[in-house]
């Protein structure tokens, strides 16, 4: 067990600081209270990019912060946590590349009903929420990896967060128009799994290989992990 008599209170600060700025940034939009009066004064569009800068910037701030953090182990390193990780990140990057651009009516980030064919829904079939699901995987195989107490809170605050909103997604939809939330789920269940994806999704996910091999290249610079490490003995 971690020994928090060890570690000076005045060194978590910047972590505590940037995990409660991340959380209230995402929890306060959600309230109708403030978000109808922001949307009002920013637009749509203004209130979407002002929220998505913010929320890449403090959780950017977040990731360095807590790697800053005094490193308080949990569990120790060991070379198959890296090929979870591995496994993980292949099929959250394959996901995003299959799906990030295409309407979708059941998750943010997508078109509304008329822009999406339930007919060729590709990955929406199984996955309601990618966006959220990608976030997931990253989240939870990052905590299996990283046993120190600052990471731990990191990573399973994250997944949690993405596996609890595509809950509150599914119901808020379901509440909101119920009749066609259900007619669309059932015609892309009912597709044929021939026509579930289109000649596209053979080069999206030929590029989603390419940023794969290009996230391992680049994230010992970028984060000072190797997740190639350990696995050559």
């Amino acid at each position: 067990m971690p020994d928090f008599d060890q570690e000076p209170v005045v060194d978590w600060i910047e972590f505590i600081a940037a995990l409660a700025a991340f959380f209230i940034a995402h929890w306060a939009p959600l309230r109708p209270g403030l978000r109808a009066p922001l949307k009002r004064v920013l637009g749509q569009t203004g209130f979407t990019w002002i929220y998505s800068v913010l929320s890449l910037g403090l959780l950017a701030w977040l990731i360095m912060a807590t790697n800053r953090a005094p490193r308080l182990m949990i569990w120790p390193w060991a070379p198959w946590q890296n090929l979870l990780v591995l496994g993980a990140m292949a099929a959250a990057v394959l996901i995003l590349a299959l799906t990030l651009g295409r309407p979708n009516p059941f998750s943010f980030g997508g078109g509304g009903p008329a822009a999406f064919d339930p007919t060729r829904p590709g990955l929406t079939r199984w996955i309601r929420h990618p966006i959220l699901t990608a976030l997931a995987l990253w989240a939870l195989a990052h905590l299996v990896a990283n046993g120190d107490l600052a990471h731990v809170v990191l990573f399973g605050l994250l997944g949690a967060m993405a596996l609890i909103g595509q809950t509150m997604i599914d119901r808020r939809e379901g509440a909101r128009r119920l009749n066609l939330w259900r007619d669309m789920r059932r015609a892309t269940r009912d597709a044929p799994f021939l026509n579930l994806f289109r000649p596209l999704d053979l080069w999206r996910g030929l590029a989603g290989l390419v940023c794969y091999a290009t996230l391992i290249l680049l994230h010992p610079r970028l984060i000072g992990v190797d997740p190639l490490a350990g696995l050559s003995g």
